[in-house]
């Protein structure tokens, strides 16, 4: 199983940016996608969550109505659009996996099986 994120990088306060995951080695559209976070010095956090069928999508209170988690089941990818993005954002953005069959994603990293390797997003003020 490969889950593996690209997008990330060095914007401005209050710039966008698309993250983007990439998953082969599993059934894509079985499995519940989030996003998490890490920033130095701190534990992860949950950023967003989508259900398998990507019509059901949960985000962090910090988060909301500024990103948007989407899923293609069709290209096994996960999409994550940060907008108006803060100097505390700054952290290692992480796809994960969940085998979850329910209409609502988990939330918690330990619900996730597989984790991608993370890319890096700074905000500069």
């Amino acid at each position: 199983v490969q889950l593996v994120e690209s997008g990330g990088g060095l914007v401005q306060v209050g710039d966008s940016l698309r993250l983007s995951c990439a998953s082969s080695g599993l059934p894509f559209s079985l499995y519940a996608m989030g996003w998490f976070r890490q920033a130095p010095g701190k534990e992860r956090e949950f950023v967003a969550a989508i259900g398998w069928s990507g019509t059901m999508a949960f985000y962090a209170d910090s988060v909301k109505g500024r990103f948007t988690i989407t899923r293609d089941n069709s290209k096994n990818t996960l999409s994550l659009q940060m907008n108006s993005l803060k100097p505390d954002e700054t952290a290692v953005y992480y796809c994960a996996a969940a085998y979850n069959q329910r209409p609502h994603p988990p939330h918690g990293t330990n619900a996730y099986d597989y984790w991608g390797q993370g890319t890096q997003v700074t905000v500069s003020s």
